[in-house]
């Protein structure tokens, strides 16, 4: 890729030879040069510069840090050079704590960036969020791949219980992941599963030749469980429809109701089977997820299949590549098609939480591809932004998984985040672990809806 000096990028925008600049600079450099990189949307770049904001600032506040951050940044550079508007932007490794502190203190940012929309909702209806209109709304359903199910999560209810637009999505991650060994397959002629069925099929050919099919770990330290929860909420969206998921993470869809009883038992079928784990049945509550997928690069294979969020690759063994080394596929949806392609996953949901202007500006920004565009050059960012040129990704791992969401059918976000943390980072943890240990599907159920039927 290429920097540009600030004195370059002016040049740039102003249209004039750099040299006769005076030596003034700007805080942040375009990495791109507008027009340099042919699979970049330089049109809604320009476009955007008709918001002159010359001599505003707009304050945004998140949980990126590190290289995550410079990222961010990198796309804001494009929102500055095209309005003049600065924008000042600050990372918490605690911007759950941080921004519910600074919202009741009345020191909110202009802007913030929630991982979780769970806690979104919860300062939207306290007030301190602000409406983005129902425009918006029509926008996501529009323009993101399975938009209503991106506009459904972007709407909460205001202070007064109307159902909002109070969010904007960006930055997706994706779930519905299946992660194997390609030189593994190949040599035991095995093919990518394109259905549930087929995937249930290999699962029983593998063990049938000798091998095992999967690596499941679900130790996390005091979080231990959560995988298992991923692997509950993917099921779910496989078995029961989009409205009963929606249902199950507001507690209207009870924790012992059959139909998600059913899916911890699927999940069962996969990790309670001691020829289809990796160190049998009792391994898999005590092997650390960070540890559980070594066994695809183990020779012979100690498993074949991983299911595990896109994140995994930073714990695969040192030198590993993706895309050769490792690979992996959609976590396929049963044959008859009645469900479509659900995908699992997170993202990130920009909240407006002021009057300032250059904030809606910003969200506006947002919707341009270039703002996607110039984070998919680079890396770890994926979007369910139909507009954006998939050619536009630098890392064919990306573009994968964003073809996977623009192929979803539906959405859904980790239903455990969307639940009280004494279900979603608690009884529904431990309730995973003790049905691994030996409990019954039903028993757990009934357990952690007990759990649920406790809070106040």
């Amino acid at each position: 890729m290429t920097h540009l000096t600030t004195v370059l990028r002016l040049a740039l925008l102003a249209g004039v030879s750099a040299a006769t600049l005076p030596g003034a600079a700007l805080a942040r450099d375009l990495v791109f040069a507008p027009g340099e990189d042919a699979t970049l949307n330089w049109a809604s770049f320009e476009a955007f510069k008709a918001n002159d904001l010359k001599g505003q600032t707009v304050t945004i506040m998140g949980p990126w840090l590190g290289p995550d951050k410079d990222l961010f940044e990198s796309v804001i550079a494009y929102f500055e050079a095209a309005t003049g508007a600065t924008v000042n932007y600050s990372g918490s490794d605690s911007f759950e704590q941080q921004i519910v502190i600074d919202s009741e203190g009345g020191s909110a940012p202009d802007l913030a960036v929630f991982p979780q929309p769970g806690l979104a909702a919860d300062l939207a209806k306290k007030g301190y969020l602000r409406p983005l209109g129902e425009e918006t709304g029509k926008w996501l359903a529009d323009n993101y791949a399975a938009g209503d199910s991106w506009a459904a999560l972007a709407t909460a209810a205001d202070k007064d219980g109307k159902p909002q637009v109070m969010m904007f999505p960006f930055k997706a991650d994706v779930k519905s992941l299946v992660w194997y060994s390609p030189d593994n397959f190949a040599d035991a002629g095995y093919e990518i599963p394109k259905t549930t069925e087929e995937l249930k099929a290999l699962t029983e050919k593998i063990v049938a030749d000798g091998g095992t099919p999967w690596c499941i770990g679900l130790g996390s330290g005091g979080a231990t469980g959560w995988p298992a929860t991923d692997w509950v909420e993917d099921i779910m969206l496989r078995t029961q429809s989009p409205a009963d998921y929606d249902a199950w993470t507001k507690n209207e869809l009870k924790f012992n109701d059959p139909k998600v009883v059913a899916a911890i038992d699927e999940f069962g079928w996969y990790a309670k089977n001691e020829k289809f784990v990796a160190g049998g049945t009792g391994s898999v509550a005590a092997t650390d997820f960070r540890d559980s997928p070594k066994g695809l690069f183990a020779s012979p294979p100690q498993c074949y299949m991983h299911r595990m969020a896109s994140f995994i690759p930073s714990f695969f063994p040192e030198g590993t590549v993706v895309g050769e080394d490792a690979d992996f596929f959609y976590f396929p949806a049963p044959a008859d098609g009645k469900l479509g392609q659900p995908v699992l996953g997170g993202g990130t949901m920009f909240a407006v939480m002021s009057d300032n202007p250059v904030a809606n500006a910003f969200v506006e920004f947002l919707k341009t591809p270039i703002a996607h565009e110039v984070w998919m050059k680079q890396s770890g960012f994926v979007t369910p932004f139909k507009g954006v040129n998939p050619e536009a990704y630098d890392d064919p791992t990306n573009r994968k998984m964003g073809q996977i969401l623009l192929d979803a059918t539906t959405f859904r976000f980790d239903g455990s985040d969307l639940m009280p943390g004494a279900i979603g980072a608690g009884a529904f943890w431990t309730g995973m672990v003790d049905f691994v240990s030996g409990k019954s599907a039903q028993e757990v159920g009934d357990q952690i809806q007990a759990a649920w039927d406790s809070i106040k």
